[in-house]
């Protein structure tokens, strides 16, 4: 039973290094909801920040700082912007630095774009990549639609206050695959 409680290790991260980026407030809100939680615990991660060359790549340009994160991570939320109806190619490229790290852990994704699909088509392009490195997608996302509009520029602070229960439904139910993969890890072998 206590491994049914015991909280998971969910970081977030904002998936743009982009100046201005209009991904920043949402991943701040996402990571203040996420903080509101006894069964989760957290981190904000900008890939801002992880040092990484672009002078080679894969595994050879693994930050281990970043590295020891996603290890010991439950699983990863994800705050991505859309551009030209995909995903930031340094996203990739930081995610490509680790590979046996992923496997078997949850997943989940919030999309943010300047035009009304809050990121749908960035998700459609990067689902079928998180799973080639071995996450588990769970299948709620949030859309944050229009972000200039969405959250105040004086604050930061979401103009939308049905936000916060969409991303409670999003935590529950990545919580839940969190667990179910962690407790698969830890006590069914695997190949």
């Amino acid at each position: 039973m206590q491994d049914a409680t015991r909280p998971v290790f969910l970081p977030v991260i904002i998936g743009t290094p982009r100046q201005g980026r209009l991904t920043e407030p949402a991943a701040n809100f996402v990571f203040r909801e996420v903080s509101k939680r006894t069964d989760i615990e957290t981190e904000l991660i900008d890939i801002r920040k992880i040092p990484v060359a672009m002078d080679d790549a894969g595994e050879a340009l693994k930050d281990s700082q970043f590295s020891a994160t996603v290890k010991r991570a439950d699983g990863l939320i994800l705050v991505v912007p859309e551009y030209n109806h995909s995903f930031p190619g340094l996203l990739k490229h930081v995610l490509d630095t680790n590979l046996k790290e992923y496997i078997h852990k949850a997943v989940g994704v919030c999309g943010v774009s300047a035009g009304p699909f809050g990121g749908a088509r960035m998700i459609e392009s990067l689902i079928p990549v998180l799973r080639e490195l071995g996450l588990v997608a769970i299948f709620w996302d949030v859309y944050f639609g229009t972000a200039g509009k969405l959250f105040d520029p004086a604050t930061g602070k979401i103009t939308d206050p049905a936000y916060a229960g969409r991303v409670e439904k999003f935590l529950n139910e990545l919580v839940w695959m969190a667990r179910a993969l962690r407790h698969a890890r830890e006590h069914i072998l695997t190949a």
